[in-house]
């Protein structure tokens, strides 16, 4: 008997790509008071702004193009995005600047990164230098019959998937990402599980990012693994681990708070719920964030803004900007890192990035 999978259907945020990466900056900076920005916050706690460390994760993002569109998307990813994917040149840099950089970790993300040309390429060089590849994938990208070799691939070259997948039930997952996305998850989850993913083997990893509706904050608990386990075991599905991921008011997200006169009250939300110790695990301390024009920038987030890196070690401007191509581990070790009220995004409770909470409470 035939199974057909259900294909989502994108879902349709108020008003696509409104606000410019400048726009959003300056509704970010003037929501809150100058006493209540990001600066301030560390200034109130006498904590040292945290510098970059030591690189270990290469971050790619191959370009906005995804077969989804879904309303919490902070890089605004859809469908008519294919203007946007990495050029061949800068894909060229990227595989040179794996060589070159050594990191740990080479993570690709977009847009949906399959769909990128060079992806497979990418994997396999990175693979080929001993490093650890992630994929960052919204499952259903999967399915499409022009990728049905690609979860195989996956498995061969022992990638770890970091899956989004809002909420445990259909109703949550649906309502972000458009009608069927759960159905065409849980199929794509099925396949992953078949070839070995979520079986607690090291070599496939399945790792499921979960993000709370709307303002919620993400307070993600052994307690809630535990109930996730259970409620997709029911649907024949395991996996490894389960991070939460924020809600950043950046692009989609924040043209709702936005449409809704919830900016303030979003910022404000997260200024409250600052935590210190969630400073030590931020992405941007050991991440190097590469776009697909081939900037540079500390983390995904600032990259969606166009927040430059931040400051050389001397305090010194660059005379020339950092690009991929030319780039070297000792001119990112301990410069400064770019901040903005944003990062309230990655700083509040559990705090919150690319690897889930960075602070036990």
């Amino acid at each position: 008997m035939t199974t057909t999978v259900p294909i989502p259907t994108p879902s349709a945020p108020g008003r696509p790509r409104g606000l410019s990466p400048q726009q959003q900056r300056r509704l970010l900076q003037t929501a809150l008071a100058r006493e209540g920005a990001f600066a301030a916050a560390l200034a109130e706690r006498q904590l040292a702004a945290p510098r970059r460390s030591v690189l270990r994760v290469l971050q790619l993002n191959l370009g906005r193009l995804c077969n989804m569109q879904c309303s919490h998307c902070h890089v605004d990813a859809g469908p008519d995005q294919a203007a946007s994917q990495m050029a061949e040149s800068v894909v060229q840099q990227c595989l040179e600047a794996i060589r070159r950089l050594r990191p740990q970790v080479v993570d690709l993300t977009g847009g949906a990164p399959e769909l990128h040309g060079a992806f497979r390429r990418l994997v396999l060089e990175a693979r080929r230098h001993g490093c650890q590849v992630i994929d960052r994938s919204n499952l259903t990208v999967l399915l499409l019959p022009a990728l049905s070799d690609l979860p195989a691939f996956l498995a061969d070259n022992q990638v770890e998937i970091v899956a989004s997948l809002p909420a445990a039930e259909a109703s949550g997952t649906d309502a972000q990402r458009g009608e069927g996305t759960w159905a065409a998850s849980i199929t794509a989850l099925r396949q992953l599980n078949q070839l070995g993913y979520g079986q607690n083997d090291p070599d496939r990893v399945l790792t499921l990012m979960s993000n709370p509706a709307g303002m919620a904050l993400q307070q993600l608990t052994a307690c809630d693994t535990a109930a996730w386990r259970r409620r997709l075991a029911e649907q024949g599905v395991g996996f490894d681990r389960l991070i939460g991921l924020n809600n950043m008011p950046i692009a989609r997200f924040l043209q709702q708070l936005d449409d809704q006169g919830q900016v303030g009250s979003y910022l404000e939300q997260l200024h409250q719920a600052f935590n210190p110790s969630a400073l030590c695990g931020l992405m941007c301390r050991d991440t190097l964030s590469v776009a697909p024009d081939g900037r540079l920038y500390d983390c995904d987030f600032n990259q969606m803004l166009e927040v430059e890196l931040g400051a050389p070690a001397d305090g010194a401007r660059d005379q020339v900007p950092l690009s991929i191509d030319t780039v070297t581990r000792e001119q990112l070790e301990q410069r400064a890192i770019a901040w903005g009220n944003h990062c309230f995004g990655c700083t509040a409770g559990q705090g919150s990035s690319c690897a889930g909470a960075t602070a036990s409470s």
